[in-house]
């Protein structure tokens, strides 16, 4: 009786183990670049908003640090990577014209719809 529980036991161990098959790729060296560099990117953009100067100019111009945080989340590697590049171009002192270029990127997408924070943006609809 012993040995045929087992045999039983041992049977449907086998059968209840099945492995499904494993697929491994190799992850080629830009790949990885890239991903560090979009990380990289974003972090350097969200530490310069967190400055105390570039949150106050945003509040006076009516806009939430948390909406843009929000925003940036939703952007796409290519267009935060344009961003940091037309940030690194500008001269020192330059962050109200990125205030001001976030403020733009706003307006348009208030323009268009895709979001709703300033009041007097009306809809192309």
């Amino acid at each position: 009786m012993k040995q045929k529980l087992f045999a039983w036991i041992a049977l449907l161990g086998f059968f209840g183990s099945v492995t499904l098959p494993a697929q491994a790729a190799m992850i080629s060296t830009p790949d990885v670049i890239q991903s560090q560099q979009s990380q990289y990117d974003r972090e350097q953009l969200f530490s310069m908003l967190d400055r105390d100067d570039v949150q106050e100019k945003l509040v006076s111009m009516g806009v939430a640090p948390e909406l843009v945080q929000e925003r940036i989340n939703s952007m796409t590697d290519f267009e935060i990577a344009q961003l940091n590049q037309q940030i690194n171009d500008m001269p020192a002192g330059g962050i109200l014209g990125v205030i001001v270029l976030i403020f733009v990127v706003f307006v348009i997408t208030d323009a268009i719809g895709a979001t709703d924070i300033f009041p007097f943006v009306r809809p192309v609809r």
